[in-house]
């Protein structure tokens, strides 16, 4: 680590509130692990969010709106957030909160901002800036700024009032290590200086339609979803396999129904083949992945004619169909969406690739429409010579104003942060560390940190050494493992994950004996009792499409007091 990222690691370990900023590729998101290691290894789980799908999968977290249950709003009332005050499973979420980390930051808009603020502090029962959370934003505001609906005059999340009340240490990263030339290096410090050269220009026309010397199909970034889809539906038709057609089922009026698709990214019918680049659309962190996750069309289930894609990681995941709903200000469903969860993928949005980092790309600017577009596409590569140009027009290359006239402030606020805590002496900063650990219930006992340091090592190089899926290697611990905690220790995977591989071997193999991995047998007497009073009682949103009794109905009979990781295991 560089000396100013072991700064930046000492103002988040002290338990500071921080705002993380610098162009693409200083290393951003290689902090945010860091410090996610360092708290984890002190068993504290932090909380990571980020305004869209693919940005979150970056750090394998999940969107915000998702996680704040803000369906499709972006303001809320008093109403609303005592209506989600009743959820005893945001209840049980928001209790376990202590650190929360929200990436891209700069695609936050200020009313979602101040609606974080809002539930936290009602959830925490503190009036506190976010509840009194220690809060991390990440991100470059001259990146792209939120899409609204509605012009404004406020568009980011540091115009928000609770931006301000936070008191926000910030840290400003300027050396890059994603570009690994000065060519483009400079030409993307012109960007962000509001003042691009006419060398520059040159070396960029010098790109238009150049072939690239790979030897794969680099990924297309366009500025409009309507190039995107035209792209995809062309790669697919290259393919000489069959077409399987997908068309979405729904419950609820065709007003409700309209407004999910509207609101999210399912399709009404979609056409997919095998060898088909495909992006899932949904998070399944049971399953293995998140919006964003990419991957290749495989084969399709014999029985369930279903895809089944092998994602870039190397896992396969049978798909499954996913539901989107829509609630109303009770919280009850009122209209569902059921379909794959997936959408075609060789070419994608710039607003998606925010965040990805790419050995090449052909990149089409001919449309830019907003402010940063252009300088989000040209820092995904790595290299000048990583890049095909398509097209370029007069918006391309610009950046957001307010930003510019802001930057030099916020530069001199991260090198007050800086002499302010380089003035602190190693003693007392550890001092600090450890005061702040054990605020938050976490471990400060050196050998037990180390242990933990070596389990969280050692996890990761299990899940990078075996090629063959991912429940297979569950199924090859089965015999030694005495209990499903036991189980997900070993391949180091959560509870819900491991239980979701053992219900697709059970489906395998139903002969499979998984009777040692059942709760206690006054749990099980408890779930099995309230299994019966939902049938017999016979509400119908109670049970999925296939007649199966859904999680949520058993979990709030029995009063939230056993664990949905419990009723799963019961169901195999």
């Amino acid at each position: 680590m560089t000396t100013v990222q072991n700064t930046v690691l000492n103002i988040l370990k002290s338990g500071n509130n921080v705002f993380i900023t610098g162009s693409a590729g200083t290393g951003k998101t290689y902090l945010l692990n860091k410090f996610t290691f360092y708290l984890k290894s002190r068993k504290i789980m932090p909380t990571i969010v980020a305004p869209t799908g693919i940005a979150a999968s970056h750090l394998r977290g999940q969107t915000i709106h998702s996680y704040f249950s803000l369906g499709i709003r972006s303001v809320i009332d008093d109403d609303y957030i005592n209506s989600l005050l009743e959820k005893k499973h945001l209840q049980t979420r928001f209790s376990q909160l202590k650190i929360l980390i929200i990436d891209e930051i700069s695609m936050v808009s200020p009313e979602i901002f101040t609606s974080i603020d809002k539930i936290l502090q009602a959830f925490k029962s503190n009036t506190l800036p976010f509840g009194g959370v220690q809060t991390i934003l990440s991100g470059d505001f001259f990146q792209l700024p939120p899409i609204s609906r509605v012009p404004s005059d406020k568009r980011f999340a540091w115009q928000s009032p609770s931006w301000k009340a936070l008191n926000l240490k910030t840290c400003y990263l300027e050396e890059k290590f994603r570009q690994d030339d000065n060519v483009l290096i400079n030409i993307l410090d012109e960007i962000r200086s509001g003042s691009v050269s006419s060398n520059s220009y040159n070396i960029l026309n010098t790109r238009f339609h150049k072939d690239l010397d790979i030897d794969f199909t680099p990924t297309k970034l366009y500025t409009h979803n309507i190039d995107v889809d035209r792209i995809n539906i062309q790669e697919l038709n290259k393919i000489n396999n069959p077409s399987f057609t997908f068309k979405y089922k729904s419950e609820g009026t065709a007003k409700n129904i309209e407004k999910i698709f509207k609101s999210s990214l399912v399709l009404e019918k979609i056409n997919l083949k095998k060898d088909a680049v495909v992006m899932f659309i949904k998070n399944n962190h049971d399953l293995g992945y998140v919006n964003g996750t990419t991957g290749t069309i495989v084969d399709f289930d014999k029985e369930t004619k279903l895809p089944i894609v092998k994602t870039s990681n190397g896992s396969l995941i049978k798909i499954s169909l996913e539901e989107w709903t829509m609630e109303n200000e009770s919280a009850n469903v009122v209209a569902k969406v059921l379909q794959v969860p997936l959408k075609l993928a060789w070419a994608i949005t710039i607003h998606k690739s925010q965040g990805m980092t790419l050995d090449s790309a052909e990149i089409d600017l001919s449309k830019t429409f907003e402010v940063g577009q252009g300088y989000v596409a040209l820092s995904r590569i790595k290299n000048i010579n990583g890049l095909r140009l398509m097209g370029l027009n007069n918006k391309a290359l610009l950046v957001d104003p307010l930003i510019l006239h802001i930057d030099d402030r916020i530069k001199a606020a991260s090198k007050k942060a800086s002499d302010e805590i380089s003035a602190i002496s190693a003693k007392k900063l550890q001092e600090i560390f450890e005061a702040y650990i054990l605020s938050i219930d976490g471990l400060t006992d050196t050998d037990e940190i180390q242990k933990q340091e070596l389990i969280l090592k050692s996890e990761k190089k299990l899940v990078k050494r075996s090629s063959s899926p991912t429940h297979i290697q569950t199924k090859e611990l089965i015999e030694s493992s005495a209990s499903v905690e036991e189980l997900a220790k070993s391949r180091g995977m959560s509870k819900s994950t491991i239980i979701n591989h053992l219900r697709i071997l059970k489906e395998e193999d139903g002969e499979l004996n998984l009777a040692k991995f059942l709760p206690d047998a006054s749990t099980l007497s408890r779930i099995k009792e309230a299994l019966v009073k939902i049938k017999e009682r016979n509400t119908p949103d109670d049970f999925s499409e296939d007649g199966k009794t859904r999680l949520k109905p058993i979990y709030e009979l029995l009063d939230g007091e056993v664990s949905y990781d419990d009723i799963r295991i019961t169901l195999l």
